[in-house]
């Protein structure tokens, strides 16, 4: 699992494996075009990754072009998140970074228009929770959900993976089949979780 946790973070950018990394990162090249895009066009947005280092470059390079963002990870107390959110939804910045793990429940930002989730989790389930920040009562905007991939890479390999299980639950679990009724979603997801 650690030799996978290194390609992934090799995807997300190359400084998070290799020591003092000077060089460019075409997936960050990506996102900030991205937020170029968004933020001229309006758009507001959260941003996820597994990463919380990976958040700390892409916080680094936002400031570095003069983009205020805002920063919550699972070491945020839970009344500054409150406040950061509220912040976020009244439109002070256009960009929210957010560690996917800490920030996948209990959030409601309605302010958001885009949701990129800058890389995998093996858990679609997680990710769902994520894109769900923005989809809450209240939201005027239909919602964009983003996910960067690195081509050719364990990246790819990985949403193959959630695709098959998504399929393979949908196929599962048709609507009115009373033998799987007792069973939650969750449930089906343990069970067929690796």
């Amino acid at each position: 699992m650690a030799g996978l946790t290194r390609l992934r973070q090799i995807c997300c950018h190359p400084a998070l494996f290799v020591e003092n990394y000077k060089g460019d990162s075409g997936k960050l090249e990506q996102l900030l075009d991205i937020v170029d895009e968004c933020r001229s066009s309006g758009n507001r947005m959260l941003v996820f990754s597994q990463f919380t280092s990976m958040l700390a470059i892409i916080r680094t390079e936002l400031a570095t072009r003069g983009i205020g963002c805002y920063y919550l990870d699972g070491q945020t107390p839970s009344r500054e998140r409150v406040e950061l959110c509220k912040q976020f939804n009244e439109g002070w910045h256009d960009v929210f970074l957010i560690s996917l793990k800490a920030g996948g429940t209990g959030l409601n930002l309605t302010g958001a228009a885009t949701v990129i989730l800058y890389d995998l989790w093996w858990n679609p389930a997680v990710e769902q929770q994520a894109t769900d920040r923005a989809h809450r009562m209240g939201q005027k905007n239909v919602v964009q959900v983003i996910r960067l991939l690195t081509e050719g890479t364990i990246e790819e390999r990985m949403y193959e993976l959630q695709q098959r299980k998504k399929d393979l639950i949908a196929a599962i679990i048709q609507p009115g089949d009373e033998a799987l009724s007792a069973l939650s979603e969750q449930d089906i997801r343990e069970l067929l979780s690796m």
